[in-house]
């Protein structure tokens, strides 16, 4: 065999075995960092009360809803509820504390005086419970809590011919106008009672039920500035109101009257002619 060959052989082996061990350290798993695995060891954790599901606003807390979660001693807030134990350092990784949070053996008491508590904002699955999104017992029912400050629930008429088809929902924002016979000769006027008020439920209904695109109901309770809730008591006694269904995008401005204009614009129908008419 000539020199040349065994050289090509020599190179054709290394390159083999160069690859063999690039091949094996590819798939050879990769072991996790030490310094951030001591980092969690050794982080001290507390038990906070969490939500164990999705909690829509008026849900009437359970203990099922509610338990206890590991969480980093340094990343507490003031407004988490605690099982009261000192924070400790994890001896075997977070699993044995996630497995230790589990045991209710303390903090049953947090949970017992939670129980029957409205939740006023939503609360999501894993969230720390916090005092200004529950409500206590004895504090009031589902309207007394989803009430903002100074507002008051209302309830008018409906139907799909005055409410936009049955396509207003809960949570929606409407202006609510009533058209009336102005007497005599003068045919119909209407006009615009409050504008940009949230409908708090339709009937008994708070929430639509799911992937409903509509809700035909006979009652639609809203929340109105205090000072607006006679305009529409008034305006039940005196004709037909209608409520129209505004934009997402167009929820930002002014709520009840204090949304009109200085001039209010008012259509006036007689004799079959219409006109427009403008009013302080």
């Amino acid at each position: 065999m000539g020199a040349l060959r065994i050289a090509i052989l020599a190179v054709a082996a290394i390159a083999a075995i160069a690859v063999a061990l690039l091949v094996r350290g590819m798939m050879a798993p990769t072991a996790p960092a030490p310094v951030a695995a001591a980092a969690d060891a050794g982080r001290p954790l507390a038990r906070v009360l969490v939500a164990k599901r999705d909690l829509p606003i008026g849900t009437r807390l359970t203990s099922a809803d509610l338990g206890w979660q590991p969480w980093p001693a340094d990343a507490l807030n003031s407004s988490f509820i605690t099982d009261g134990a000192a924070p400790a350092a994890p001896s075997k990784g977070a699993a044995k504390v996630a497995q230790a949070a589990g045991d209710l053996v303390t903090g049953q008491s947090q949970i017992d005086a939670l129980e029957g508590a409205v939740v006023k904002e939503a609360i999501a699955a894993g969230e720390p419970i916090t005092g200004h999104k529950i409500v206590r017992g004895g504090e009031g029912g589902y309207m007394a809590v989803v009430l903002q400050p100074g507002m008051r629930a209302v309830s008018v008429p409906m139907s799909s011919d005055t409410a936009a088809g049955g396509f207003i929902l809960p949570g929606d924002r409407v202006d609510v106008l009533q058209s009336r016979d102005a007497g005599g000769d003068k045919g119909f006027i209407t006009e615009t009672l409050v504008t940009n008020v949230r409908v708090l439920a339709i009937d008994q209904k708070t929430a639509p039920d799911k992937d409903a695109k509509a809700i035909i109901g006979s009652v639609a309770t809203l929340e109105v500035p205090a000072a607006d809730a006679e305009v529409l008591v008034r305006g039940k006694a005196q004709g037909q109101m209608l409520m129209t269904l505004r934009a997402i995008s167009d929820v930002g401005g002014p709520v009840g009257r204090s949304g009109r204009r200085s001039e209010q614009g008012v259509r006036v129908i007689r004799a079959g002619e219409v006109t427009e008419v403008a009013v302080p």
